[in-house]
């Protein structure tokens, strides 16, 4: 890669996740050295419990912002799922199976809400789902109703945030993992040959492949040293896999960036927004759904806090931080755990440092700026390289 090349990609915001890859490493070695338990197995292995349920909803937060809209209601939302799930295994005595799956249709059912809303009714999706985040936060106290909180105690619904697997199952995720990234990219240079389109090296894609494996089994080894792999990060990078795969591999996914990149050029390609619209905020409200049972399984308990504080500013920021733009049509679902393990350890090491609370939100809402900065910036050299 030129000079010339280099500074045009950095221009226009075309490094893809480099820059938050760089960020982390900045990030941890600057609180390695000023607390040397950052980097330690407990304290990682705590970080990544911390950040599945922001990971989680920052994936839906992603598909949003792809469409260039907003979604701030996704908080309140998985506070109520949360709550609707507690409430029919706590107090109805349903099953954890049938709990989790009622909590989560209940969030798509909100989305549904929300898109039906902003697409029958043209009204922006800052509205909607900002009178959501104060309809859905007044259903969770409804829901909660006088007693405020309620205790788990099923271990069906616990064993999600709280299951760790032996040494063995992490070494053989490693494994598997690695020998199925590099079939995938094997396919792929496969199918771009014989398309006749520009391939890589064989030796750049094995290398490629070798970086990925040595990657996981430094994470595998760290969390064995502590409790072993959790089942909450397993979940968040299955999902995040399934749903990198349906924005970048099918059609559905590419018509998310079509409308975001330019919604009336997509209209006249035949494709229906509105549809489009009604199914990403059905998904966006499902995955709150799912990072408020996260958080509650972890934390063991529902209560009127649920889904409240800055998890719905850090679930954007995550988003943002991670690369996703906020015009919309240009981002990666893999923004969402990266963006949330930028904001977790900053958190964290903060705590670490013992830092009061007005210190931690004005360094968050630094990064959140620079980020959404850096954005713009991108956007501004790419429209310049257009007219150009």
């Amino acid at each position: 890669m030129t000079w010339a090349t280099l500074r045009r990609r950095v221009a226009e915001g075309e490094l893809g996740l480099v820059p938050v890859i760089v960020a982390l490493v900045v990030i941890a070695g600057i609180f390695s050295l000023l607390n040397s338990n950052f980097l330690s197995p407990r304290n990682l292995t705590n970080l990544v419990l911390q950040i599945a349920a922001m990971g989680t909803i920052s994936i839906g937060i992603v598909l949003v912002l792809l469409l260039g809209e907003i979604d701030l209601a996704v908080g309140s939302v998985s506070g109520l799922c949360a709550a609707v799930m507690a409430v029919l295994n706590v107090r109805l005595g349903q099953s954890a199976a049938v709990a989790v799956v009622a909590g989560i249709g209940v969030g798509a059912a909100v989305g549904l809400l929300h898109g039906l809303w902003i697409t029958r009714f043209r009204v922006p999706s800052f509205v909607v789902t900002l009178a959501g985040l104060l309809a859905w936060q007044g259903a969770l106290l409804y829901v909660l109703g006088t007693t405020g909180s309620i205790n788990l105690n099923d271990r069906g619904i616990i064993a999600l945030a709280n299951t760790f697997f032996p040494s063995w199952v992490g070494w053989l995720i490693a494994v598997g993992s690695t020998v199925a990234y590099g079939l995938t990219i094997a396919a792929e240079h496969r199918t771009r040959r014989a398309a006749g389109l520009v391939v890589g090296a064989p030796l750049a894609l094995a290398a490629r492949a070798t970086i990925f494996g040595l990657l996981l089994l430094a994470v595998v080894t760290i969390l064995n040293a502590d409790r072993g792999v959790p089942l909450g990060l397993l979940i968040l990078v299955g999902l995040v896999v399934v749903f990198d795969y349906v924005s970048g591999r099918t059609r559905f996914g590419r018509h998310i960036f079509a409308v975001g990149g330019n919604a009336e050029a997509a209209r006249r390609a035949g494709i229906n927004i509105g549809r489009i619209r009604l199914a990403v905020f059905c998904v966006a409200s499902a995955l709150a759904a799912c990072g408020g049972i996260l958080g509650a399984s972890r934390l063991l308990a529902v209560s009127q806090a649920s889904g409240g504080s800055d998890l719905l500013l850090n679930s954007i920021a995550a988003a943002v931080i991670g690369g996703t733009s906020l015009f919309g049509g240009r981002g990666t679902v893999w923004a969402a755990p990266l963006g949330a393990l930028v904001i977790g350890s900053v958190s964290n090491g903060m705590d670490l440092l013992a830092l009061p609370s007005a210190v931690k939100f004005m360094i968050t809402g630094a990064v959140l700026l620079l980020a959404v900065t850096v954005d713009a910036l991108s956007r501004r050299g790419r429209e310049s390289s257009g007219r150009a």
